[in-house]
């Protein structure tokens, strides 16, 4: 089928990934700056990828903070990590990134990452321009109840974009449910980091490169 709206995740699909130690300096910098200097290994690693609400709870419960402020502070250090390694030159643009200028459909984001840190990016790289809608997770410890596999920020993307027929392109398998769970097709990229990636989700399409929505969207 041919699609009218192509939603996209954007940390390994648009833009490349962050380094996962540049993520955990910045969770260990978070701490420090509520005074805990040197925190159980463990929780800087709950506290930088897969936090969920009760993660945050007993960690917070652990040192005595508030979660709410101590992941607002969090987010906001966790973003600006991201955007240094972005003004470094180390987080960048896919090279096939350009092909969305001629794309026959219109295209949004919807991203786990911090609604911040999409913002700066598309700025930065000045390319929001190839977007309608951009959607990034709030500061807030509810928020991470929201992020995919759950389709609330897909479904708001569909409809700020009035899709008819939409497709959501990740690079992983919770991008894949979430299309599920939105009711709409779904594409697997095979970025570099995940070119041997064996699924155990069923994508519509497995492609190699933006180049291939061409193909795609169109069929």
């Amino acid at each position: 089928m041919s699609y009218d709206t192509v939603v996209f995740d954007n940390d390994g699909v648009l833009v490349g990934r962050t380094r996962f130690d540049v993520l955990r300096s910045a969770t260990e910098e978070t701490f420090e700056q509520f005074g805990v200097s040197d925190p159980d290994p463990d929780h800087i690693e709950d506290m930088t990828i897969g936090a969920t609400p009760r993660s945050v709870a007993d960690v917070c419960e652990t040192y005595d903070l508030q979660p709410e402020t101590f992941w607002r502070v969090r987010d906001k250090t966790m973003s600006g990590a991201q955007q240094a390694e972005a003004r470094a030159g180390r987080k960048t643009p896919y090279g096939d990134l350009g092909v969305l200028d001629d794309l026959d459909a219109t295209c949004g984001i919807v991203s786990s990452n911090q609604q911040e840190t999409v913002d700066f990016l598309l700025d930065h790289f000045e390319i929001g321009g190839l977007f309608e809608t951009a959607y990034g997770r709030e500061a807030t410890v509810e928020s991470l109840d929201l992020r995919k596999p759950n389709p609330h920020y897909l479904e708001r993307a569909l409809a700020d974009l009035d899709a008819d027929s939409a497709l959501f392109v990740g690079d992983n398998e919770s991008d894949i449910k979430a299309a599920e769970n939105a009711g709409i097709d779904s594409a697997f990229i095979r970025r570099p980091h995940r070119t041997d990636w064996d699924l155990n989700v069923w994508p519509t399409w497995d492609i190699d490169s933006l180049e291939d929505l061409h193909r795609v969207c169109s069929s």
